[in-house]
């Protein structure tokens, strides 16, 4: 078979795997498999701990890891609906819930590493650096936005809150962006990891804005 006929034919395989909706044993073991993998990051944090292999400066180490699988998270949670509108698909929409928990679960761990191991939660010098790091700042700015999502992130509070559950959950935008300029205005060399990290983060944006720009064209 000739080579271009074989890409071919793999390609629309693949897309139709990926566009078919999973069983509910499917997706219940994809849940489980997602759910693991993110606490990947957590177990390996305590193993180097246990190992005592947090590097020559383990509380940079703790902040720094969890603060990258935060926005890590938040981007896999932002990507789900660009997914959605590119394939037509929505059936991974399943599991924005649980990744977005998970993004607040680290960034939980991110902000008491700071104050707990890195200040001892003396709020003086706490406030001293915030007005001396303005991306301690934009951070902490970042994370109080999620507490609200955080707590209306069940079933309860959507069917209370209606239409503004939706306006609420807007929220998740400002969020990724501030979480992307902290990460930039915290690295000072090499801006490789933080530019990716904002790239995605625009293409992620784009799509959604070029969709809705084409739906009230249309």
């Amino acid at each position: 078979m000739p080579a271009w006929i074989y890409e071919k034919t793999s390609s629309v395989q693949w897309l139709g795997f990926v566009g078919k909706v999973p069983s509910k044993k499917l997706a219940a073991r994809f849940k489980v498999a997602i759910f693991l993998l993110c606490l990947i990051p957590l177990l390996r944090l305590l193993w180097l701990a246990f190992h005592d292999d947090l590097t020559a400066n383990p509380i940079e180490f703790v902040e720094r890891s969890t603060g990258y699988w935060a926005l890590f998270m938040l981007l896999c949670t932002l990507s789900l609906s660009p997914i959605r509108l590119l394939t037509g698909r929505a059936w991974q929409l399943q599991y924005r819930r649980m990744l977005g928990l998970f993004m607040f679960f680290y960034a939980c761990l991110h902000v008491m590493a700071y104050l707990w191991l890195d200040y001892a939660f003396n709020w003086t010098d706490i406030v001293k650096d915030i007005i001396k790091h303005p991306y301690v700042l934009v951070g902490a700015s970042a994370f109080i936005l999620t507490l609200p999502l955080a707590i209306t992130s069940n079933n309860a509070m959507i069917r209370l809150l209606r239409e503004r559950w939706k306006q609420l959950h807007r929220l998740v935008y400002v969020i990724a962006i501030l979480g992307v300029v902290h990460f930039l205005w915290l690295v000072k060399k090499d801006l490789r990891e933080p530019m990716l990290y904002a790239t995605i983060l625009a293409l992620l944006l784009a799509v959604r804005i070029y969709y809705r720009i084409s739906k009230r064209k249309a």
